[in-house]
Parts: structure tokens; C-alpha cells; sequence
């Protein structure tokens, strides 16, 4: 381990933060992350993946490649679906899809505060 500190490698013209991304993998594929979660949240609120997937600037396809892949790698479906009807079709996410997303909340929180604090740690160092 080097006996230099970071104040004499870092130039003090520019600021250092320390930042990453986090998403969940099952089996080595993505399972869950900021842009799942965001869609699922939306198909909630509009009660369709088309118009989730409007509000995301994302097209309908990649959504519901997205659902398809999610609703594979999980124990029960996290969006489910309905055609046609009287009042037309519609999506609407699952109590695992809630349970999912409220985990990935806390997650984040705990990821955001995480970087703040090695920030922090970069910047006292």
C-alpha cells in the first residue's frame, strides 16, 4: 500500500466525486435498476406500458422486452397484463413488483449515501 496520500495525487483545480450505478443481476443479465423500476412505477400510475414507456422517451418494444425479461427471472409475474374488454386493455404491476421496487428504494438510499460519504472520504483525505 502507498505511503502517499491522495491530496498530493489529486489536482485541487478540479473536484473529485466518487459515483457509480446499481442495478440488481440474475444469473449475469440485468434484473432490476433505476430504468426498471422507473417503468414499473409508471405503468402503475398510467395503467399501461405504452404510455409508462411514452413518459420515459422509450419505445414500447425495449419496455416490453424489459417486462418480459423481469417477469422470466422472477418467482411470480411482476407486470401483468390484459387485452381488450369492455374498457379496453391495460398493465398493471404486481404486490412483488411493489415489494421489489420498495427494496430497491432503500437500496439506492443506502448506495447514494454510501458514495456521498467515500466522497467525503476523498475529499478529507
Amino acid at each position: 500500500m502507498s505511503k502517499q496520500s491522495l491530496k498530493t495525487v489529486l489536482n485541487k483545480k478540479f473536484e473529485y466525486k466518487v459515483n457509480g450505478t446499481l442495478w440488481m443481476e440474475c444469473d449475469g443479465e440485468g434484473f432490476l435498476g433505476p430504468g426498471r423500476v422507473e417503468l414499473m412505477e409508471l405503468i402503475e400510475k398510467t395503467g399501461s406500458i405504452n404510455k409508462a414507456a411514452a413518459e420515459m422517451g422509450m419505445s414500447y418494444k425495449k419496455a416490453w422486452e424489459m417486462i418480459t425479461a423481469m417477469n422470466a427471472q422472477a418467482a411470480k409475474p411482476l407486470v401483468i397484463t390484459q387485452s381488450g374488454g369492455e374498457k379496453g386493455g391495460g398493465s398493471a404491476i404486481t404486490e412483488e413488483a411493489r415489494t421489489l421496487i420498495q427494496y430497491h428504494t432503500k437500496l439506492r438510499q443506502r448506495f447514494l449515501a454510501f458514495l456521498e460519504k467515500e466522497t467525503q472520504n476523498l475529499i478529507d483525505s
